[in-house]
Parts: C-alpha cells; sequence; structure tokens
C-alpha cells in the first residue's frame, strides 16, 4: 500500500465532494473513452481505486443529471478532431458529486482531459441551462443532438456567436475566478485576452452601427437624381453631383461586402480566430499546470508513467502555444488590415463632404426646388458626422487589439512585429 491510501481524507455523507480550487486533475482514455491514465486528485475526488478505474469507460463518472446533449456535442467535436471545454457535472463512487470545467482534446489514438473547479458567475448561468435541458430531454422527448442544439442556441441568446466563443470566454473566466479564489493576482494574459475580446465585440458593434447608417441613407443618390430630373432636364450640376455620389455610395457598398457583411469578411475572421487563440493559450496554460503536477506525485497512479505523461503534457501545452501564436499574428495582421480600410472609407466620406458642400452651393443658386436639396444636405451631414466618429472608435478599437495580440505575441515568443503607429492625421488616406 502505497503513501495515499494511508491518508485519512475527510468525505461528507452527502452533498459535494471535496476539489480544492488550487487543484487540478486529469485523465486520458482510448478512442472508446475507457480510462487508461490518470492522477490521484481525479482518483481522490471520485472516490473509485485504481482497479475501479483503469478500464473502466469514462462515463462511470458520468451525473444523472447532465444533458445528454453536452455530451453528445463533447463526443462529435472531439471525433472532428478539435478540442472542447465544457461545464461538467459528475458522480463519485459514493454518490457525492462535484462540478468541473473540463478541456478535453484528441490524444495519440485516445482522449485526454484536464479539468478545474469552476466558480465565474456563467458557471451559475449554465447550471440553470442545465436544468431546463435535462427537463426537455427528460419530459419532453428531446434527443441528444436536439438537446446539444438547443444548447447552441441558448448560448446564442447569451451573446456568443458559436459554442468556440462560449468556450473560450469560459475558460478565461474560469482561470481568472480561480485565480481570485486562491489569492493569486489574475494573469495579465487573462487580462489582455479579455480587453481584445471586448474590442472585437465592440468593433462588431460599431460596424453593425455604421452599415446600418450606410443602408439609411443608401436612398440619396435615387432621390438626387429624381431632383436633378426635376430641376435640370437637360442635366447641370444636381445631375452630375446625384452621379459623383452614386459612384461614391457604389465603393462604399462594396466596402462593407469585403470588411463587414460577408461571412469570411476581416471583421469575422479576427473574431473567430481570437476565440480559438484565447482557448489555445487557456488550454496550454492547464497543461502546463498539469505538467507541474505530474513533477511533485510522490504516488503510484495506476501504473501510469509519471515521466512520460509529464513530457506529453510538455508538448502538448507547446504545440498549443504555437498555434495560439500563429493565430494572434493573424489577428494583428487583420487588425491592420482593418486600420487601413478605415483610411480608404475616410477618403469616401471626405467625397461626401465635397458633395454636400457643393449641394449647398446649388440649393442657394437655384430659385425653384432649392429646399429638395436641402433636404438632401441634412441627411447627408447627420450621416457624415456619424461615420466620422464610428470610423475614429474602429480605428481605436483595431489598434487596441493589434496591440493586445502584439504584446501576448511578444510574451509568447511569437512573430516579432513593429508596434502600431496610429496617426494623428485623421484625414490621412493610403
Amino acid at each position: 500500500m502505497g503513501f495515499v491510501e494511508k491518508r485519512n481524507v475527510y468525505r461528507p455523507a452527502t452533498g459535494e465532494a471535496p476539489f480544492g480550487f488550487d487543484e487540478i486533475f486529469f485523465s486520458r482514455t482510448d478512442q472508446r473513452g475507457v480510462i487508461e491514465c490518470g492522477n490521484y486528485v481525479f482518483k481522490r475526488v471520485s472516490g473509485y481505486g485504481w482497479d475501479d478505474l483503469i478500464g473502466a469507460p469514462h462515463k462511470r463518472i458520468r451525473h444523472p443529471d447532465m444533458p445528454k446533449g453536452v455530451f453528445w456535442l463533447f463526443w462529435e467535436t472531439l471525433k472532428a478532431g478539435e478540442p472542447i471545454g465544457a461545464y461538467v457535472k459528475n458522480k463519485a463512487k459514493d454518490g457525492l458529486y462535484y462540478w468541473v470545467y473540463a478541456v478535453a482534446l484528441p490524444f495519440q489514438g485516445g482522449f485526454l482531459s484536464i479539468r478545474i473547479k469552476p466558480a465565474s458567475d456563467l458557471f451559475e448561468t449554465i447550471k440553470q441551462e442545465y436544468e431546463v435541458l435535462r427537463e426537455a430531454e427528460e419530459n419532453g422527448g428531446l434527443t441528444p443532438e436536439g438537446s446539444a442544439a438547443q444548447l447552441v442556441q441558448r448560448i446564442g441568446d447569451l451573446g456568443y456567436s458559436d459554442y468556440r466563443a462560449f468556450e473560450s470566454d469560459a475558460l478565461t473566466r474560469e482561470l481568472a475566478a480561480r485565480d481570485i479564489k486562491v489569492n493569486k493576482k489574475i494573469d495579465p494574459e487573462v487580462e489582455k485576452f479579455t480587453e481584445m475580446a471586448d474590442a472585437a465585440s465592440a468593433l462588431k458593434t460599431e460596424t453593425i452601427s455604421l452599415s446600418d447608417g450606410f443602408h439609411a441613407v443608401s436612398t440619396v443618390p435615387t432621390n438626387m437624381r429624381i431632383i436633378a430630373s426635376r430641376l435640370e432636364p437637360s442635366g447641370g450640376a444636381v445631375s452630375a453631383l446625384s452621379q459623383n455620389y452614386w459612384s461614391m455610395s457604389e465603393e462604399m457598398a462594396q466596402w462593407f461586402r469585403r470588411y463587414v457583411t460577408n461571412s469570411d469578411s476581416d471583421f469575422a475572421t479576427m473574431c473567430d480566430t481570437l476565440a480559438q487563440c484565447r482557448f489555445l493559450l487557456g488550454m496550454a496554460h492547464m497543461l502546463r499546470e498539469m505538467s507541474t503536477s505530474f513533477s511533485l506525485e510522490r504516488r503510484a497512479l495506476g501504473g501510469c508513467d509519471l515521466k512520460a505523461e509529464q513530457q506529453q503534457m510538455v508538448n502538448l501545452a507547446t504545440i498549443s502555444t504555437r498555434k495560439a501564436m500563429e493565430g494572434l499574428n493573424e489577428v494583428s495582421e487583420v487588425a491592420l488590415r482593418i486600420s487601413r480600410a478605415v483610411a480608404v472609407m475616410r477618403r469616401f466620406t471626405l467625397g461626401l463632404s465635397s458633395t454636400r458642400v457643393m449641394c449647398n452651393i446649388e440649393s442657394a443658386r437655384l430659385s425653384k426646388g432649392g429646399e429638395s436639396l436641402n433636404y438632401v444636405i441634412t441627411q447627408l451631414a447627420g450621416f457624415q458626422t456619424n461615420v466620422d466618429d464610428q470610423l475614429e472608435r474602429i480605428e481605436d478599437l483595431s489598434l487596441s487589439i493589434q496591440r493586445n495580440a502584439d504584446a501576448l505575441m511578444a510574451k509568447g515568443n511569437g512573430p516579432k512585429r513593429r508596434p502600431p503607429i496610429k496617426s494623428e492625421n485623421r484625414e490621412t488616406s493610403i
């Protein structure tokens, strides 16, 4: 009997199994989900002996309160070769329960999972969502696949674009909440990702608002043509202005299609890549901690090779970090492209300003019909003011994302990039 087995570990008769915020545990399975290895914390919290765990299906610790849809999504993602994070309630051998935030990934023909104890506000929200899903499964005939779809939909209602955005935010929040629980200073890496995520969300809001504003004045070229045909049947200054505005309007529409509305636009790409990087670095953080934990183990782990497991954690953390650095480099590049696109957009708005000035001149010159032009002028003035303000905010947000991405790359030995330079002349175009 080893050192571990001689210790008396207190366990309550009912309720939650002892599991500290400073602890982390792991298990590794084959492709069928049969447990091949785990650490002592996993054994202790689950309440099973090694003979009960090694060779047993991982679902042995599954709690009946868990919605089947969560596991459907979990395994579908893993089988697709992608890592996943999820809140999971487990059941110990003696009937106690314990919640974890689990990060799992495919590994050497099987799967590897690392878990920490959740503590964030988001965790409390998800527990309520799970209760609703479980009720729908038990009494509403909801299938596991349908339950997974409903979970993703509810996550969307919470403001997340997809499950990847949710799991990356959840992991970041849990790591930060865990640091607070164990009286550690929150990792600056977490803070930078939070700032970038907030900036990306604000960037999306600003671009949607900018797009809505553009659509609101999209009828201006047509209105100007109608005014021109009424005031200048044979053509004239107003006709030329309407044609000029029409051309600029088409250029602006192309800008929106390229950078905003397309599913593969720079804005969409940046948000997706940022979520992926955020998750990968959080996963690398857990892998490194697990590696350190293995180096401190002094107990037999059911026949597992401690040094081999530790090296695997180091290797996986290195790979995850490298992928995250590559993604952050892409995020930085996209932020830079957006900043440059803003400069191009400003060129368009300068053209609108010239059009508005010319409209003012023509309105004063015309003896009749000038009031129609005055209405157009008012529309253009309000639109340009809003566009200028929104473009400035978009540029500020893009530069903030670029600075944080570059700082994280510098910390993680990513590609070296020049520091972003913000032009003091907002009217300069490229």
